[in-house]
C-alpha cells in the first residue's frame, strides 16, 4: 500500500515537472540529443553491467565459479526486478541467485551476491561522502540545507563503520536471531533446518574475507568502474544538450544524488517523479537549467526502460517467475 501511494506521488510529481518546463523544451533537447546519443549510454550501461557482473564473478567460493555468460544476464535479470517492482531490491539479489541456480547451489549463490553486495555498498558510501562534501563545498546553500547533508554524511560513515565491524568481528546476526527464536519456540516448523542455512549463508560471507584477501582490490576497482562509468554517463548527456563548463563536477553531483535516490526510494517503481526532482534540485542549484535536469532523468529513464525490457526477455526465455524467486527468498528468510 505505501509503494502504491508514493508511486501515484511519484507519477504526480513527475507530471508537474513535464508541465512546469513544458513539453516542447523537453522534446526539443531530446531531438538535441538525438538516436546516436541514446545509443551511446545504452552501451554505456553495457560496460557497467559487466563491471558488476566482473566483481560479482570474482565473489564465488571455489570450487564453484562462474562465467561471464553466467553472471552477465543475471544482473540483468536483477537490475530489472529491482526497477519494475516496489521493493525490487530485495528480491534482485535472490533472482541473480536463481538464475545461476544450474551452476550455484542456492545458498553458495545467495551468499557470493551478499558478498558482492557488501563492496558495493561499501563503495557507493565512499561516492556518497564525496559527492555531498563536493556539494557543500562547492556551492553556497542554506542552513537546512547544509545541515541535512551533515547529517547524511555522519550517516553514511557510521554505516561504512558498521560494514567494517560486521567483517572484521564476524558478528552473526541474522543466524543467532533465527536461533534465539528457535529455542523460543516461535516458527520452529520453519526453522528446524532455515537455522542452519542461514548460518551457512552467513560462514560463506565471513569465509571469503578470509580466504580471498587478494580480490578485494580487484572488486572494489570494477564496483568504483561503475559508479565512475555512471558519472561519464551524465556527463555525455550534458555535452550534447548544453555549450557550457563545467560539465564533470555537474556530471558528478547529478549521479551521486540520483544514486542516494535510488536507495532510498526504492519502493517506487522506475524512481518516476523523484529522480526528475533530484536533477531539478541540482540544475537550479548549478544554475544548468531547470529543463535540463528534467530531460536529464527522462532520457536515463528510457535507458533503464530498454536494459528492464531486455531483463524481461531474458526471464522469459529462462523460465523464471516471480513466485519460485519469492519461494527461493522466503527459504533464504527462513
Amino acid at each position: 500500500m505505501l509503494g502504491t501511494a508514493l508511486t501515484v506521488g511519484g507519477v504526480g510529481l513527475f507530471a508537474y515537472f513535464v508541465y512546469s518546463v513544458g513539453l516542447r523544451e523537453i522534446a526539443d533537447n531530446i531531438e538535441n540529443f538525438g538516436v546516436f546519443g541514446f545509443f551511446v549510454i545504452l552501451a554505456i550501461y553495457a560496460v557497467r553491467i559487466l563491471m558488476r557482473s566482473l566483481a560479482w564473478k570474482l565473489s564465488v567460493y571455489e570450487p564453484y565459479s562462474l562465467t561471464l555468460r553466467d553472471t552477465v544476464p543475471a544482473v540483468i535479470i536483477g537490475e530489472a526486478m529491482s526497477s519494475m517492482i516496489p521493493l525490487g531490491i530485495l528480491i534482485s539479489g535472490t533472482a541473480k541467485a536463481v538464475a545461476v541456480r544450474k551452476k550455484l547451489p542456492l545458498v553458495v549463490g545467495l551468499s557470493s551476491v551478499a558478498t558482492e553486495n557488501l563492496f558495493y555498498s561499501f563503495t557507493t558510501s565512499l561516492f556518497l561522502i564525496l559527492g555531498a562534501l563536493t556539494f557543500v563545498r562547492s556551492y553556497t546553500l542554506d542552513e537546512g540545507t547544509t545541515l541535512t547533508i551533515d547529517v547524511l554524511i555522519g550517516a553514511i560513515f557510521l554505516l561504512i563503520i558498521f560494514l567494517l565491524l560486521l567483517i572484521i568481528r564476524q558478528w552473526h546476526f541474522a543466524s543467532e536471531t533465527c536461533e534465539w527464536m528457535y529455542q523460543k519456540g516461535w516458527f520452529s516448523h520453519l526453522l528446524e533446518h532455515g537455522r542452519l542455512q542461514v548460518r551457512l549463508f552467513e560462514n560463506l560471507i565471513y569465509g571469503f574475507y578470509r580466504r580471498y584477501p587478494r580480490r578485494f582490490l580487484p572488486i572494489c576497482l570494477f564496483e568504483t568502474a561503475f559508479h565512475v562509468l555512471g558519472v561519464i554517463e551524465v556527463w555525455f548527456i550534458l555535452t550534447r544538450l548544453i555549450d557550457t563548463s563545467g560539465h564533470f563536477l555537474n556530471a558528478f553531483l547529478l549521479e551521486s544524488v540520483s544514486r542516494l535516490i535510488t536507495i532510498v526510494f526504492k519502493l517506487i517503481p522506475f524512481l518516476v517523479g523523484v529522480d526528475e526532482a533530484g536533477a531539478q534540485f541540482i540544475a537550479e542549484t548549478a544554475a544548468i537549467g531547470v529543463g535540463i535536469g528534467i530531460t536529464l532523468a527522462i532520457i536515463r529513464k528510457g535507458r533503464i526502460l530498454f536494459w528492464t525490457a531486455i531483463g524481461i526477455v531474458i526471464i522469459i526465455r529462462r523460465g523464471l517467475t516471480l513466485r519460485e524467486i519469492q519461494r527461493a527468498r522466503d527459504g533464504e528468510e527462513d
